[in-house]
């Protein structure tokens, strides 16, 4: 904004503000002067606004200081204008570090939301904006209001309340808010609680509930505890799981317990004996795509489309989509309450005391299978903003939640309309939110999506606060993609793959997984298929499309894959291709350090996740056609083995160990219940059912047709059975041994050591030896592990094996060992010589 005339901030309490440039300012009830400022801007507020391009800088004068609390609550509208007050420019107010400095007290007021007592009931909203607050008290949650009760301001805190002389326990309650609304004027919002623990059927009204009482806690909740199979982060391994994909389609679940919370109490269930056998395997914890209150699921009469037709066909799909806003389904990156528990999870949404008791059930019966439980958690965007219905935020303190743009409108780089978690009260919400989840439904870890807009900061207290909470540590992970109007650093230090280390919350890592698969989450077109990944074919097995590439990919790909074992550590030196030792964090991956962690429990390592095509799917791009389904299932395992070899946190998709396909499609969120089938009874991964949803696939229909009516693709039972226990072979050997969870980059510099590598290296193996002299819970003197991706069996040596006496790892040798090829590889004491059958990953014991 240039420097040019006069500034004046104008206001109306009744939101009736014109201002059109080349016109004098309509509507307005008054203005303030203000000033330019010359001074040095105080450096906490030039460190929080460092985004803001340079320009003048402007200061309220004292006389009107006392007036802007009472300023706030108008339309403020700051205008440049000449001396006879013809516009020259205008902005609306971006309020939100004010709000910070004038209600600062608000940061510790005790609990936010409805806390009912023996006592009475206490009623707290923060709205420092607003005119006039009172709150609806219900006694059901259809009935009419049995009491509106005012509510009074806290001027320190901007902080709403009254105290009901009543147990209002088991009501319902919604807040009248009359605020002035950007764009709209003076508004009368009946709006829910931000803090609602709980609420009826689509979220209309919150429930008044003290978490702690008998009378929500299931039979047997205070005396069960969380499985003690986690002493360090890099201990985890992890299970992604829908919770409607769960049990939807298991026929042994009772028809009404299909899709909910109460299927993880069907003990004999298909699935359950599943993840029993996962966690006796070594699997430690399920973390549950999100199960807060979400905006996107009708809680009631939802439909449930039947797609039917051919392999190849887009009937399936146009079905799914014309009812993808009516169905049951979704991911649930839409939230609508962050801690109350979904509704449509529930056996009766409008039960306010059902889903707390439901989920609480879920997660002990999760507990006593042997099972951690985590949850997926969503604090950077809401479903939506503004003056909409589903809007709960932004209805009741509006401009204050969301991440705001130059030109003041919400910011949506993450899809949604982002939260502004560098807020004081945005940031307080969130961590709120997460220390009610791991205190009152006894959640051992989260997972943050796209954690990379939120400070490192408030992810730090967060992770202090509950601890405290829980009474114990609490692991932290999450998405630290680096992208969006914070890139870099432009607003705030990020919880980023590049701003984390050190804070020992964990990263996803795109490294490995990236190079393991071919290609990354954007290709499109011919790219798909021609980008071949390190285990299914680069270079040594090209498919129709991939042309002749360089044997320097394939060493470049399989020193990325080296990089993701080692745990992405900064510090760590490899022996790359091109015979140049280096720490990681200088061997570029694109523009930026390929090793960005100070520790292993910081990388989270996975090959597959809910985003993206499903690995199987991937594979079937990929994979030469010829490839036999049998072949495709061992290339599955190599992945996953890759994953399971790896220092640092191990995680993994539900239907990943029984060749999950989503017939191709590249971004399943809301194609509903046809192309999120699992099958626990392992006779299909439900490949080829039908064309996936237009708007992400449709581009890439011509390439998907003739794989999808393929045979060559469909997976046979014994196919999916194989992949299935050599997952769990690959769960016991990891749990066997902490060499493959080191807690310390030191530990994992001095025990971990490659070789196989250099320029004259054997590329399609990858080897690598854990010393485990003197460490705990080695369990072994040492291990050498190999993967080789090749369609051929081959020898690789390692000098420092000569003379030794290695065997095969007992998992191999076991009678139920599901990989019959892996007991084929042999050891040359005399030569130092390994011979690793063709796709295989096998582990040597030194005892």
């Amino acid at each position: 904004m240039a420097r040019e005339g006069r500034f004046r901030l104008y206001h109306s309490p009744g939101g009736t503000i014109a201002a059109t440039t080349g016109a004098p300012v309509q509507g307005a009830a008054g203005a303030i002067e203000l000033d330019l400022f010359t001074g040095e801007v105080p450096a906490v507020a030039a460190q929080r606004f460092r985004h803001v391009e340079p320009g003048p800088v402007l200061a309220v004068r004292e006389a009107d200081l006392a007036r802007l609390p009472q300023l706030h609550r108008e339309q403020l509208v700051l205008v440049r204008e000449t001396a006879s007050g013809i516009v020259l420019a205008a902005t609306r107010l971006q309020s939100a570090g004010g709000l910070d400095d004038l209600y600062s007290a608000a940061r510790d007021v005790p609990a936010l939301g409805a806390t009912p007592t023996a006592r009475g009931t206490a009623f707290r909203l923060w709205a420092p904006t607003a005119r006039n607050v009172a709150v609806c008290v219900y006694d059901t949650g259809s009935s009419r209001a049995r009491a509106v009760h005012p509510l009074d301001v806290d001027t320190a805190s901007g902080v709403w309340s009254v105290q009901v002389p009543k147990d209002l326990s088991s009501r319902y309650y919604r807040y009248v808010v009359d605020v002035v609304a950007d764009g709209v004027g003076l508004v009368r919002n009946f709006v829910t609680d931000p803090y609602s623990v709980s609420l009826t059927t689509d979220s209309k009204r919150s429930y008044i509930a003290d978490l702690a009482s008998p009378a929500l806690k299931p039979r047997g909740w205070d005396a069960h505890r969380s499985p003690d199979t986690v002493k360090a982060q890099t201990d985890m391994s992890v299970y992604e799981l829908h919770v409607r994909d769960f049990s939807r389609d298991d026929p042994s679940v009772p028809l009404h317990k299909r899709g909910k919370y109460a299927a993880f109490g069907e003990t004999a269930s298909h699935g359950m004996r599943h993840l029993r056998a996962l966690a006796q395997a070594g699997l430690t914890d399920i973390h549950l795509l999100p199960v807060y209150d979400i905006a996107s699921v009708p809680e009631k009469d939802c439909v449930v489309p039947r797609a039917q037709g051919a392999p190849d066909s887009g009937e399936q799909q146009a079905l799914v989509m014309k009812t993808a806003h009516a169905d049951c389904y979704n991911w649930g990156y839409d939230p609508y309450h962050y801690n109350a528990p979904e509704g449509s999870y529930a056996s009766d949404a409008q039960d306010g005391a059902r889903r707390i008791v439901e989920f609480r059930e879920m997660v002990m019966h999760l507990h006593r299978a042997g099972l951690r439980v985590g949850l997926d958690v969503v604090y950077n965007h809401t479903f939506i903003a503004g003056q909409n219905e589903k809007s709960v935020l932004d209805r009741i303190v509006p401009g204050y939640y969301h991440r705001l743009d130059e030109n003041g409108a919400i910011a949506r780089s993450t899809c949604c309309d982002n939260t502004a978690t560098e807020n004081t009260m945005m940031a307080r919400l969130m961590i709120d939110s997460a220390e009610l989840w791991a205190k009152h439904y006894r959640i051992d870890s989260f997972r943050f999506d796209l954690m990379g807009h939120q400070p490192r900061a408030a992810m730090e207290e967060l992770g202090a606060r509950v601890d405290r909470a829980a009474g114990r540590h609490v692991q932290l992970i999450g998405e630290g993609w680096n992208f969006g109007e914070v890139a870099n650093g432009a607003r705030f230090v990020q919880a980023s793959q590049l701003s984390l280390n050190g804070s020992g919350i964990g990263t996803f890592s795109d490294r490995a997984r990236d190079a393991a698969r071919g290609g990354g989450a954007g290709d499109g077109g011919e790219a798909v298929v021609k980008q071949q990944g390190y285990i299914n074919g680069l270079v040594y097995d090209p498919n129709a499309l991939a042309g002749t590439r360089p044997r320097s990919d394939l060493l470049r790909s399989a020193d990325m894959v080296r990089i993701g074992l080692a745990g992405t550590l900064r510090s760590y030196r490899l022996t790359t291709f091109d015979d140049t030792t280096r720490r990681l964090e200088d061997i570029p991956y694109g523009d930026q350090p390929a090793g960005y962690a100070s520790q292993p429990g910081e990388v989270v390592n996975y090959i597959e996740n809910h985003d993206n095509q499903t690995l199987y799917d991937a594979n079937a791009l990929k994979l030469p056609l010829a490839t036999s389904t049998a072949e495709r299932a061992r290339v599955q395992v190599l992945g996953l083995a890759i994953n399971a070899f790896s220092q640092g946190v191990a995680y993994y998709h539900a239907g990943v160990d029984i060749l999950r396909s989503k017939s191709l499609d590249r971004n399943s969120f809301n194609s509903g219940d046809a192309f999120n089938r699992l099958d626990w009874t392992y006779r299909t991964n439900h490949f080829g059912s039908g064309l996936p949803p237009a708007p992400d696939n449709a581009k890439d229909w011509p390439l998907f047709q003739p794989l999808l009516v393929s045979p060559a693709l469909r997976p046979t039972p014994a196919d999916i059975a194989f992949t299935r226990d050599a997952f769990r072979d690959l769960l016991k050997i990891r749990a066997s041994s902490t060499l493959f969870r080191m807690r310390t980059a030191s530990e994992v510099a001095e025990r971990l050591r490659f070789f196989n590598v250099g320029s004259q290296q054997e590329p399609i193996v990858i080897a690598a030896h854990l010393d485990g002299r003197g460490y705990p819970g080695a369990g072994f003197a040492g291990l050498r592990y190999f993967i080789n991706v090749d369609k051929t069996a081959h020898v690789v040596s390692d000098p420092q094996a000569v003379g030794k006496r290695l065997r095969l790892h007992p998992v191999h040798r076991a009678s139920t060992a599901a990989d019959k090829r892996a007991v084929d590889a042999a050891f040359d004491s005399g030569t130092g010589g390994f011979r690793i059958p063709a796709r295989t990953a096998v582990v040597f014991i030194e005892e």
